[in-house]
């Protein structure tokens, strides 16, 4: 078996795509992070759970109305979405304009809420979403096995990824999107409806996470709790990208993964603990991020 630093190439491949994998969800997870903090300057700590709704509805869609993955990747988003921009109205847009701290508490007890009657409801041991049957098997390559779906999950993360920091960056939307969050009145004064935009970018950004939530219902075990404790991480590696950068959001997620698989393999001990001293050390060096905007 050949070896690279002293490790299978296997093991380290193996690793490698789990990183990737995990990087994926991070670049997801943060983008919506991102898109709604850098738009709306809302800290929302409810982000973890509507990755866990968004995986608990692909669940509930399946059982209780056979709706397939198919369906479920593109209903259970708006389903989870349309949450969210309820949410906004009727609770966030009441603290708006208000010390960042105010949105953290509210969306932190949302987040609770949510995850306690869903405790209530389903308990904690995880329900199970089969894997769709077209992503049965995988890539058979000569240092490892690439399961068809983990692929397919790479693919998808990218392709979102990319797809929103475009549309964000590159269209006339996006432009509407960053006038009217930094200037609210003038933009009304030419007719656009800045209230509805807001909550549909908080909607937009809570669908990525729940969107990622559907990515992961047939790899990981659905509870409620699901959320709560990737979303520490999540934060971290967007504090690590840049408070409200989109690009930064998406490289850091991904780096973060693969620099998380890596060290799982030479000091497994330290795997857990490694995206937080890559935080210390980049708040130390640089504050506001590795690409933020310097205040």
């Amino acid at each position: 078996m050949s070896m690279i630093l002293g490790v299978p190439a296997a093991v380290l491949f193996g690793q490698l795509l789990l990183g990737i994998i995990n990087g994926a969800f991070y670049a997801l997870l943060s983008l919506g992070l991102a898109v709604i903090f850098g738009l709306l300057k809302i800290i929302n700590f409810a982000h973890g759970a509507m990755y866990m709704l968004g995986a608990m509805v692909t669940v509930i869609m399946f059982d209780a109305m056979g709706i397939n993955y198919w369906v479920a990747l593109v209903l259970a988003p708006l389903v989870v979405g349309c949450f969210g921009v309820l949410l906004e109205y009727f609770l966030l847009r009441r603290i708006a304009g208000q010390d960042h701290i105010y949105s953290l508490l509210l969306t932190f007890g949302v987040a609770l809420m949510i995850q306690g009657i869903l405790t209530n409801i389903f308990g904690v041991s995880g329900l199970r979403y089969s894997m769709p049957e077209i992503f049965q098997g995988g890539f058979k390559l000569d240092f490892m096995f690439l399961p068809y779906y983990r692929a397919w999950v790479i693919f998808m993360a990218l392709l979102v990824c990319f797809g929103t920091w475009f549309m964000i960056e590159k269209t006339k939307l996006g432009s509407y999107l960053r006038a009217g969050t930094e200037d609210a009145q003038l933009m009304q004064g030419f007719g656009i409806n800045v209230p509805l935009l807001i909550s549909l970018t908080y909607g937009f950004g809570v669908m990525i996470a729940a969107f990622a939530g559907v990515l992961a219902a047939p790899i990981y075990s659905v509870t409620p709790v699901m959320g709560s404790n990737l979303l520490i991480v999540v934060f971290a590696v967007v504090v690590i990208g840049g408070m409200g950068s989109i690009a930064g959001a998406i490289i850091t997620g991904l780096l973060m993964g693969v620099i998380e698989g890596f060290t799982k393999v030479f000091y497994p001990e330290f795997s857990s603990a490694v995206i937080f001293l890559v935080m210390v050390v980049v708040l130390l060096i640089r504050p506001s991020g590795l690409f933020g905007k310097e205040a």
